[in-house]
This record gives C-alpha cells, structure tokens and sequence, in this order.
C-alpha cells in the first residue's frame, strides 16, 4: 500500500473532510481494524489566494513544492492537493515532485466524459472559474465548461472566502447558489454542475439539487483510495 501525503489548509474544513473519507474509505476496503498510515502538510488557504490574486505562480509553486518536499520528506509515495485553486500550477509541481502527484481537475474531467456530458457549470474561487487551468481538460474531452455570470462569481468567490474557508454555512448562501445553478440550468441548459472548490459540498449538503453533481472531492478521494491501494502507480 502507498503512504499517501496531503497539501490540506487549503482550506481546514475540505482538509478535515479528505482525512475521515480517505481514513474511513479505506478501512471499508481493507477490514474494520485498519486505518491507513498517511500525513498532512497543512499550509496556508489565503496565502495560496493571494499568491493567485497577484498573479505569483512563481511564488505559489514555490510556498506549494516547500510543503510537498515536506511531505516527501514524510515518506509520502503519492501526494494529493485538497483544494482546485492550487492546480492552476499543478504542471509545474508534478515536474519537480520526485512523487507522483494526483490531479483532482483530470479525475473530474475523466468523470464527466464517462457520464458523456457535453455541458457542465462550474461553481468555485474566481480563479478557478476565469482561468483555463480548471477548463483545458474538458476541452479537450470536447466539454463545454460555463461559467457563471461576473456578478454571481463575484458573489461565489467572497462567500468561500468569508464563509465557507471559516467553516460557516448559511441558509441564504445555500439558496443563492442554488439559484445560480437552477439559472445555468434554465437559460444554458448545462447538464451538470462541478463543484470545483473542495468547500461547496459543506454548501450542498443534504439539498436538493435540480441535476447531476460532479462532486471534485469526492471524485478525488474515490481515485486516491483505489491508487494508494495499488502495488505500483507509476
């Protein structure tokens, strides 16, 4: 079995949501008196926000590749980032990492092609929603990837940061972006939404929802829990 390691802080509450899904998620696999021997290098949410807002990937790669050396350090065999955001410089990490590490943006791309979606929304930080890092893999499936309006992003990206990095949900929060994806779905006739930051499913938790749900951390750790059980990743 792989000794995974995590770039979690990114933020604490999606951090705290990967260690019980993996931890449980690969007991269930292996047996009821087992729990997986794993580390987490928690860093800085906002620093990584910053860094992006600043347009520093030079800066980003270098705080991310400080805590996945650590992790390496640790014995780390595979390395995952818990949040969306920081893949914008994933390429650049996976060539200096002298582990593999496991894209939650191509699992989520795979996903959707399975499916045969054609059209998704995408829900998550405004960098993740503006720039291409997040969409490439789609395209190149031939998915169509919307976003949603620059005054709803506006009003995605401020209640991640002020809300749900801090471990707050609210009611008129969930109705909000509830209502901006019954939109997308009305007037762009999207097929199924992404919830490309690892905080939304804290948002979307025991709601409705008006159509299918690519959940990126769910998708993320389901991958990770079959690869850390393998012999050999590589």
């Amino acid at each position: 079995m792989k000794k995974l390691g995590l770039i979690g802080g990114i933020g604490p509450e999606s951090t705290i949501l990967y260690y019980k899904k993996l931890v449980y998620g690969l007991q269930e696999k292996v047996g009821h008196r087992f729990f997986p021997n794993l580390v987490i290098e928690s860093l800085n949410v906002f620093d990584v926000l910053d860094f992006c807002e600043k347009n520093n990937h030079e800066g980003l790669v270098k705080y991310l590749m400080t805590g996945i050396n650590n992790l390496i350090a640790a014995d780390a065999e595979v390395i995952a980032l818990t949040g969306n955001t920081p893949h914008i410089v994933f390429e650049q990490l996976q060539s200096q990492s002298k582990v593999p590490l496991i894209s939650i943006v191509e699992i989520t791309s795979q996903e959707a092609e399975n499916r045969s979606y054609s059209k998704i929304g995408l829900l998550g930080t405004k960098f993740t929603m503006q720039e291409d890092f997040f969409k490439k893999p789609f395209f190149n499936k031939d998915i169509k990837v919307l976003v949603p309006s620059e005054k709803e992003q506006c009003l995605i990206a401020e209640k991640i940061s002020n809300e749900l990095e801090q471990g707050i949900v609210l009611e008129k929060t969930q109705k909000d972006f509830l209502d901006i994806v019954k939109r997308m779905q009305d007037e762009e006739g999207i097929e199924a939404i992404v919830l490309g930051c690892t905080e939304l499913p804290l948002l979307f938790q025991n709601i409705m929802m008006p159509l299918p749900v690519l959940d990126t951390l769910d998708l993320h750790i389901k991958s990770l829990i079959d690869i850390v059980l393998k012999e050999g990743i590589h």
